[in-house]
C-alpha cells in the first residue's frame, strides 16, 4: 500500500543498511547512477510478529515494557535514534526510515493474548518505545486505538509518547483510562520556533498545536506531561525555559528531557541535514554534541547516554531544572493503579463463536 507524499522529508540521504552486502540503486539507461528521489511515496509493509510486548532492560527508561505498532516513522525527525533499527529489516536508516513503514496489524490481538496468560503481571506498557504510535500511518490503520481498547478491556496501564495531535481522536478511550488512573500522555516538544520545527521535524504538527493538545488533554482530566527532547546544543537549547513555561500554562503536570546523541547511521543523516540547513554553525553544533558525550557523537553508556556529561550538558540540565522548579513546582502525576487489572470473561465471545 502506498500514499503520496505531501511535504518534504527529514533525511537528505539514504545510507545502506550495515547488515546488507548489497544495496538497491537507480540507474539511467546509460548506466549512470541517478540520485534517490525524496518524493517517492510512502510504502506500508505488513509484518506479523509472534509477540508484540518488548521488555526494556535499560535503567535509563522508567518502564519495563513497550509495544511498537509501527517501525519507521513518517515524521522525518533527523535526530531520531530509532532510525538505526530499520537496518535490522534490511532497510536504510535514512529516507527508507521515513518512506517504508512497517505495520503490525495483529498487534492488538497479540497484546490481548499476552494479557490473558496466567504469568502476565499488570505493568505499565509504553506506546511506543521506538517510533511514534500516532504518526500519519495511524490515521488509516488505527492500531494504536485498538491497543488502547485492549488496555481498557483488561484495565492495564499504558503510557503514550507522541508529537502528533492525532492522540485527541482517542479522547473517549483516554478519558475512561484516566478515570481509572491507567494512562499518562507525554507530548514531545522540541521547538516552538517554526523555522526550526519545519526543517527538524518536517512532517509533524507545530509546537503550538502540541501545546494545544496538552491543554485539551488536561482539560479532559488526562495526565499530560511534556518531553523537551532531544535538546540540541546550538539549535534548540535556549528554548528550554520558554517551552516549559508554555507547557505549564497549558496544564502539563511534569517535564522530562534528553540531550541528542547520534549513534551509528543517525550521525550521517544528522550531519547531512545540519550542513544543509545550518552551515554557519554546523561544526560548532557537532563539537558541542560530542562534548556532551565524552568526545563522541554517539553514546551507548547507561546513565549518561540520555542526559550527557561535561560542562555543556550540565548547563543544559541546570537550565532545565530551574525552569521546572519555576513553572511546574507543586504539580505531580498520579500513580498508575495496578490493582485495577482484570481478565474479562470470554463466555460471550465463545457463544458468538458458536454461530
Amino acid at each position: 500500500m502506498t500514499t503520496p507524499v505531501g511535504s518534504s522529508r527529514g533525511a537528505r540521504i539514504n545510507p545502506k543498511s550495515k547488515y546488507l552486502k548489497s544495496e538497491l540503486v537507480f540507474d539511467h539507461p546509460e548506466g549512470l547512477d541517478e540520485a534517490f528521489d525524496p518524493l517517492h511515496p510512502t510504502t506500508y509493509l505488513l509484518e506479523y510478529p509472534k509477540k508484540i510486548i518488548n521488555r526494556i532492560d535499560s535503567p535509563d527508561i522508567p518502564t519495563d515494557f513497550s509495544v511498537n505498532p509501527y517501525q519507521g516513522c513518517e515524521h522525518g525527525c533527523t535526530y531520531c535514534y530509532a532510525r538505526n533499527t530499520h537496518a535490522y529489516w534490511g532497510l536504510s536508516p535514512g529516507l527508507d526510515f521515513e518512506q517504508k513503514i512497517i505495520v503490525k496489524p495483529e498487534a492488538p490481538r497479540l497484546l490481548e493474548a499476552e494479557m490473558r496468560k496466567r504469568n502476565w503481571k499488570p505493568a505499565p506498557i509504553m506506546l511506543s518505545g521506538n517510533t511514534d504510535c500516532y504518526q500519519p500511518a495511524e490515521r488509516h490503520w488505527k492500531i494504536t486505538r485498538q491497543l488502547l481498547e485492549v488496555a481498557l478491556k483488561f484495565r492495564n496501564p499504558v503510557g503514550i509518547i507522541t508529537k502528533n495531535k492525532l492522540v485527541l481522536r482517542d479522547l473517549d478511550l483516554l478519558k475512561e483510562l484516566a478515570s481509572l488512573n491507567l494512562v499518562h500522555v507525554y507530548l514531545s516538544i522540541t521547538s516552538l520556533d517554526e523555522k526550526i520545527r519545519r526543517v527538524l521535524e518536517p512532517r509533524t504538527v507545530t509546537g503550538r498545536q502540541r501545546l494545544e493538545t496538552v491543554r485539551r488533554l488536561s482539560e479532559a482530566g488526562i495526565p499530560a506531561d511534556v518531553m523537551v527532547a532531544p535538546i540540541i546544543p546550538g539549535i534548540n537549547a535556549p528554548e528550554i525555559p520558554t517551552i516549559i513555561e508554555a507547557a505549564a500554562a497549558a496544564g502539563a503536570l511534569n517535564a522530562g528531557m534528553t540531550i541528542v546523541r547520534l549513534n551509528d547511521a543517525v550521525a550521517d543523516v544528522f550531519k547531512s541535514w545540519l550542513h544543509e540547513h545550518f552551515p554557519d554553525r554546523a561544526e560548532k553544533v557537532l563539537n558541542q554534541i560530542a562534548e556532551c558525550h565524552g568526545g563522541s557523537l554517539s553514546d551507548s553508556r547507561f546513565g549518561t547516554r540520555m542526559t550527557g556529561e561535561g560542562n555543556i550538558a550540565e548547563s543544559i540540565k541546570q537550565l532545565f531544572r530551574q525552569s521546572v522548579r519555576r513553572h511546574l513546582s507543586g504539580r505531580s502525576v498520579p500513580a498508575y493503579d495496578l490493582s485495577a487489572f482484570r481478565i474479562p470473561e470470554e463466555r460471550m465471545q465463545l457463544q458468538l463463536d458458536l454461530f
